[in-house]
């Protein structure tokens, strides 16, 4: 990928990894989760260093600041010169805590936040994303964990409620984390070729009836949106229908459905990169209007065909162990229905192997495309994104087949009935927030858990310790 970066290197100044300053809303600042920016940007082979001006006078200071926040192991040059040799060098941060504006030469850019759009204008939104996919922060997961044991409680007694505070944690690389809020949910609609099959008793039009009554507000994902804080917007990868206007719907369909799967490519590979670039480019959007959580929502017509398709063709399990009843398809036509997984999951990786984008462009829908882009986009921005059922769950699973490792920032929202949510859950080992026997999808699982992922960062950022409290502890 270097060669098709427009740098070649990339500098650190001191105050875009460290800071003394309280931080309200650290996204605005550009600084959330430093190091995994540089973890990221480290495993692109880039020569990264952090460039201290020796005029600073806080420079006798600055190696031990830098320790102290982690980067203890990154070089330290005493002024940009010392890269000159460089064409290319992109400049984060700014001097004596003042950040400084896009341009100029090197290019200077503050923060992750400005990074991720500043590369997408020049190799494509996903492949930005996708970049800016480092591990999650140990450090920050460390120190969650450790504020746990000092919070008045007994150790581990708030169950998976701590572990996912630790895991807020160690996505922002702030202890505590931030708020999840507030939220969007984004449901991303297309249609499938597929639907011509007769798997689902549904008429392909209630995929445009659907998203008429999410964008009039009158659907289970707008009530339970509603009720958890949450904005949604509907974005329209490839509905065959033509959309009511409306300021919650983003247009970005890249065509009326996708072909039957059954029968030959979904879609081509042009139209799936097409489709990650328009989830990235959301999930962008979204963070830059100030979302600080990501919901998955999805509506579809036969989606479930092309979930099932992609999960049995990229995990390999048998075809009957996946496919459900997906939108209510009578018990005695699913084994039909099983058939036509279980051929286009064969002819996918026949053709593509273990290649993702070649399977999911073979068997996916538009809207499995995007969100797996959404879902990279969420993860590189480091703001959570909660994942809902078994077609985001199909989603996710193509997104950490394309970047390994975006599974671990991703938060699973619910447990689907469809039974390739939990074989997706089982292969990617993350458990489900919540287990309501749900089957619905729009993105309701994700907002029921909503609530549940803002109290696990409440707990880090409000509970006090045992020494704030006047509690004894036990080792007291």
């Amino acid at each position: 990928m270097n060669e098709q970066l427009p740098f070649d290197a990339v500098l650190f100044t001191p105050w875009a990894l460290i800071t003394h300053e309280p931080m309200p809303d650290p996204l605005d600042r550009g600084m959330l989760g430093a190091r995994r920016i540089v973890a990221a940007l480290t495993q692109w082979d880039l020569p990264v260093a952090v460039v201290v001006d020796p005029r600073d006078p806080a420079v006798a200071t600055i190696a031990d600041d830098l320790a102290l926040a982690g980067f203890d192991e990154l070089p330290i040059v005493t002024d940009e010169g010392a890269m000159a040799h460089v064409e290319r060098t992109l400049l984060v941060g700014g001097h004596h805590g003042e950040p400084i504006p896009p341009g100029g030469s090197p290019m200077r850019i503050v923060g992750a936040v400005t990074i991720v759009p500043w590369l997408a204008e020049r190799i494509g939104p996903f492949r930005a994303c996708a970049m800016m996919v480092g591990p999650l922060d140990s450090l920050a997961a460390d120190g969650a964990l450790r504020r746990h044991l000092n919070l008045t409680k007994p150790p581990g007694s708030l169950g998976r409620l701590e572990a996912l505070g630790v895991q807020l944690s160690a996505i922002s690389g702030l202890v505590p984390p931030p708020l999840p809020h507030p939220a969007c949910v984004a449901v991303f609609a297309a249609d499938h070729g597929v639907h011509a099959q007769g798997v689902s008793p549904w008429p392909q039009e209630v995929t445009t009836q659907m998203v008429a009554n999410f964008l009039a507000g009158g659907a289970a994902i707008n009530v339970l949106a509603r009720q958890a804080g949450a904005r949604v917007v509907v974005v329209d990868v490839g509905v065959v229908g033509d959309l009511p206007a409306s300021e919650l719907l983003i247009d970005c369909k890249i065509a009326r459905g996708t072909q039957d799967l059954a029968l030959g490519p979904a879609m081509s590979r042009e139209q799936a990169l097409q489709a990650l670039d328009v989830g990235a480019a959301v999930a962008l959007r979204l963070v830059d209007e100030g979302a600080r959580c990501l919901l998955t929502g999805d509506m579809g017509i036969a989606n479930t065909t092309a979930s099932s398709a992609l999960i049995v063709a990229i995990t390999g399990r048998r075809a009957g162990d996946i496919t459900g009843r997906g939108a209510g398809l009578p018990a005695d036509q699913v084994p039909f229905k099983t058939t036509i997984v279980a051929d286009a999951a064969t002819r996918a990786r026949h053709r593509w192997g273990d290649e993702a984008l070649g399977i999911l462009a073979e068997i996916g829908g538009l809207e499995h495309a995007a969100l797996a882009g959404f879902i990279v986009g969420g993860v590189a921005l480091g703001v959570p994104v909660i994942v809902d059922g078994v077609i985001a769950a199909a989603a996710l699973l193509v997104a950490a087949k394309l970047v390994p490792g975006v599974e671990a920032a991703a938060i699973a929202g619910h447990r689907s009935v469809e039974p390739g949510s939990d074989a997706v859950l089982q292969d990617l080992e993350m458990a489900p927030v919540v287990d309501l026997d749900l089957r619905l999808g729009e993105g309701t699982g994700a907002a029921v858990a909503l609530p549940i992922v803002e109290a696990a960062a409440r707990l880090l950022a409000e509970m006090a310790t045992f020494d704030q409290a006047g509690v004894s502890s036990k080792t007291d």
